[in-house]
């Protein structure tokens, strides 16, 4: 079973993301947040590669994969097979300009 690890910067994201939730549309929505991360990692934990990869980072050595919450939000992530662990790198808004997460990721 592999691990699930965010990066900072991942992690502050979803803090903000939640913490807007909350604010602008209530507890309901931001405790969809909450189980959305809940659910997808524990997918990850037994199929790290489950979720299909990013066609906008498909020219990486890595292959980055998302899964897509509340319609237009995206946590990116790659699976490490030689230490069985998955990092979440990013939560990406698809209504910013695809070259935003492009940018964003900076593991080559």
């Amino acid at each position: 079973m592999a691990q699930v690890k965010w990066t900072d910067e991942a992690d502050a994201l979803f803090d903000k993301y939640i913490m807007n939730a909350f604010v602008e549309f209530g507890r309901k929505t931001s405790m969809r947040w909450l189980n959305e991360r809940i659910k997808m990692a524990d997918r990850l934990i037994n199929h790290p590669t489950s979720y299909p990869p990013e066609e906008l980072l498909s020219d990486r050595d890595i292959c980055f994969r998302s899964h897509q919450i509340m319609g237009r939000f995206k946590f990116v992530h790659y699976y490490d097979e030689e230490i069985d662990t998955v990092f979440i790198v990013d939560i990406w808004d698809m209504k910013m300009n695809p070259k935003t997460l492009i940018k964003r990721i900076n593991i080559v």
